[in-house]
């Protein structure tokens, strides 16, 4: 008995031992080159892996930068320009600059400005209140204040106060991961050099919209007529901003009569 005992234990740790020879050698012989380039690019990148560069992750993107030509260096949105810079430098190429990017809340419809038509007790998620009837604002394009924007966010930029969230731009990377959190998709990505934004996005008539929230748009176009350079289109009943016209000049935000436009301050703050 001791004797099968003793020749299954060896028999196992034989085979065990052949594996592990033939698993060494594989990787020796099989492996694949790891591409330096690749590499020092991927040490650049800041690990956001929010895919605000348009690719799978950091990895993805360092990739394609060491393995693919006509690649843009100034993608990476979270690193701006430092980390445009060091690729650019790693690549051999001209360095461009990365226009960076703030998140901004298309939603100013907070407690003093709107009500609830019922009380949501459920999973603390915007994503679940609004399978409940749009949540339980009577503005349904609003925000849904549980935070599941704050929860994505890697630099704690996002708080959710007085029933909306709001983001400290001081903290904000562009890194856009609220913004594909947001079920009611309030919250847009925006270049920073700019500064006029829509808190609203509400698309129901003005009216209707005005009962639901005393901030809402009311689609009344006067900021469309008073805009200089046709940055402003309202569509849908809701105005917005072509931030490739818009030379923020203020007109719009001087003539909105609900003052769903505002002057965005970068420091992390909104200017009433």
């Amino acid at each position: 008995m001791l004797e099968a005992i003793l020749s299954a234990v060896i028999s196992v740790t034989a085979i065990g031992l052949i594996c592990a020879v033939m698993l060494v050698v594989a990787a020796k012989f099989m492996s694949v080159p790891e591409n330096e380039k690749v590499k020092k690019i991927r040490e650049c990148l800041p690990g956001a892996n929010c895919g605000a560069c348009g690719y799978t992750g950091c990895d993805g993107y360092a990739k394609a930068l060491g393995e693919e030509e006509g690649v843009k260096t100034n993608l990476c949105i979270p690193g701006g320009d430092k980390t445009s810079k060091d690729i650019s430098d790693i690549l051999g190429v001209e360095f461009e600059d990365t226009i960076e990017q703030v998140a901004t809340i298309r939603c100013c419809g907070d407690c003093n400005a709107t009500s609830k038509k019922a009380e949501y007790k459920g999973v603390q998620s915007c994503k679940a209140a609004r399978m409940i009837f749009g949540g339980e604002n009577l503005c349904t394009f609003g925000c849904l204040g549980y935070g599941d924007c704050a929860a994505v966010c890697p630099n704690d930029a996002i708080c959710i106060e007085n029933g909306i969230a709001h983001i400290d731009t001081r903290k904000c990377i562009g890194c856009g991961l609220c913004a594909k959190a947001c079920p009611n998709s309030i919250i847009h990505m925006m270049p920073d050099v700019k500064r006029n934004v829509i808190t609203c996005s509400n698309k129901e008539k003005g009216i209707v919209a005005k009962q639901k929230c005393k901030n809402a748009c009311i689609a009344c176009r006067k900021c469309e007529k008073t805009c200089p350079s046709g940055a402003i289109t309202v569509k849908d009943n809701l105005a917005s901003i072509d931030y490739d016209k818009c030379t923020n000049c203020g007109a719009c935000d001087d003539v909105c009569p609900v003052g769903c436009i505002r002057e965005a301050d970068h420091s992390g703050a909104l200017k009433n």
